[in-house]
């Protein structure tokens, strides 16, 4: 390998020859303006007999609108495995739709049964404690009532006692007892007012047993929501629109660090090109862009749609232990037209070669 890499420094092929002569670059780390391609990539032959020196070239990536995103397993799963993977690589689905099951549905949907049980005991105790504080508070109304009835009517008669007793009519016995008796309905009357007490509140729904059942039920019905909401946690759902690019779990499996899935928006392919900071000046917004790979029959067409922000080390690198990995690229991305982007669909993650046109800088459609 390092023999043959030698050998490409010295005898290049004619159109690579080309290329460095238009472009006053040198190969190898001793490069003062490098392409941000790995050393051993030739370019292909029709693009480095038509290369320009204003022409900018990188490495790229093909890649979906907003890049691939990763299916995981929702918040809360814990050590869940995969009961059910219901799509399969190539399906297009909408944001929301379930795309695997979990192992751990039946233990929450178990909670939701105990949950709603206990919902149904804490609506009879409320029922219950209702007619029972509605009926102690109408028994204790009647005993009151009774109490003083029998009150007024004992007082009435140790006046009518008192006024016999005074004529000399009534013993002394007849007016203690009638004493005796007015003092056990006064106090009858007490009590009677202490248990009507008990119910402070005219409403049933005022009294303190019923509130608290009340209470009890407000925490039954949270709860019941609460199982309910978990329940999600046994469902993976689509977290995008588009289509499943990569499985990576199986049922009995649990989910992968890296998510259960892939999915992308390939509707609208998009391609990720790192140019060397010393190229970046050359590139703007709009300038056509060529992109060909040996995988592709044809080359893909597109324009630089954003230039990024800042200067990150290349990202896509070759196999050869002796390739730049401290080069410094700003990523520019490149959206492709239509017919490119449908070809494009079947090769995410596609390494390609990107050609900037910067003698050409149309702006970008809106």
């Amino acid at each position: 390998m390092f023999s043959g890499a030698v050998i490409g420094m010295y005898f290049q092929p004619p159109a690579l020859q080309k290329f460095y002569a238009l472009t006053g670059l040198q190969p190898g780390a001793g490069s003062t303006a490098p392409i941000a391609l790995p050393p051993e990539i030739i370019l292909p032959k029709d693009m480095a007999e038509t290369m320009r020196a204003s022409d900018v070239v990188g490495l790229a990536r093909l890649m979906p609108r907003g890049d691939i995103s990763y299916v995981a397993p929702p918040y809360g799963a814990g050590d869940a495995r995969v009961a059910e993977v219901l799509v399969t690589e190539g399906d297009v689905v909408t944001q929301g739709t379930m795309v695997a099951r979990l192992d751990n549905q039946a233990q929450l949907e178990s909670a939701i049964f105990l949950a709603e049980a206990n919902l149904a005991v804490r609506q009879a105790t409320l029922v219950q404690i209702r007619a029972a504080v509605e009926n102690s508070r109408n028994e204790a109304l009647a005993s009151l009532a009774q109490a003083q009835s029998v009150a007024a009517e004992a007082t009435a008669s140790l006046s009518r006692t008192n006024d016999l007793s005074a004529h000399g009519v009534a013993t002394q016995s007849a007016l203690d007892t009638a004493i005796a008796a007015e003092r056990q309905a006064a106090a009858a009357v007490e009590k009677a007012k202490a248990t009507l007490a008990r119910y402070p509140a005219a409403e049933v729904e005022d009294q303190p047993d019923v509130i608290v059942a009340s209470r009890n039920l407000e925490a039954a019905q949270a709860e019941l929501a609460r199982a309910r909401n978990d329940l999600i946690r046994s469902a993976v759902v689509a977290p995008i629109s588009g289509t499943v690019l990569n499985i990576h779990a199986r049922p009995g499996q649990k989910p992968p660090t890296e998510g259960l899935m892939e999915m992308g928006d390939t509707s609208r392919m998009m391609a990720e090109a790192e140019i060397y900071q010393d190229r970046i000046s050359l590139v703007e917004v709009g300038q056509p862009v060529e992109l060909v790979a040996a995988a592709l029959n044809r080359t893909l067409l597109g324009r630089v749609a954003t230039i990024g922000l800042t200067v990150g080390r290349q990202g896509l690198l070759s196999d050869d232990t002796a390739a730049n990995t401290d080069a410094r690229v700003i990523r520019v991305m490149v959206e492709l037209d239509e017919a490119s982007s449908t070809i494009a669909a079947r090769f995410t993650n596609l390494e390609v070669i990107a050609r900037i046109d910067t003698d050409n800088s149309v702006p970008a459609k809106p």
